[in-house]
């Protein structure tokens, strides 16, 4: 008899963890993207719910910010 198993809890853009979003970042860049890096755009933000997630969305919206305000001048 086959044992269930516990289905990963699927990932959710707009409601991630720290260590979520480094792990993602991390395989999407094929290079380390250290908890400590998100976790200071995060706090850089003010992005982190009561819950303890964050936007993805949000995260790239915040860190584009300056790339779009140089292209208004």
């Amino acid at each position: 008899m086959t044992q269930p198993t516990d289905s990963p809890k699927p990932l959710r853009m707009t409601a991630m963890t720290v260590p979520q979003a480094a792990q993602i970042l991390s395989k999407a860049f094929n290079r380390r993207v250290d908890e400590q890096q998100i976790q200071q755009v995060v706090d850089d933000g003010q992005l982190l719910r009561a819950d303890g997630t964050f936007s993805l969305i949000e995260y790239v919206a915040f860190l584009a910010r300056p790339e779009m305000e140089a292209d208004d001048e």
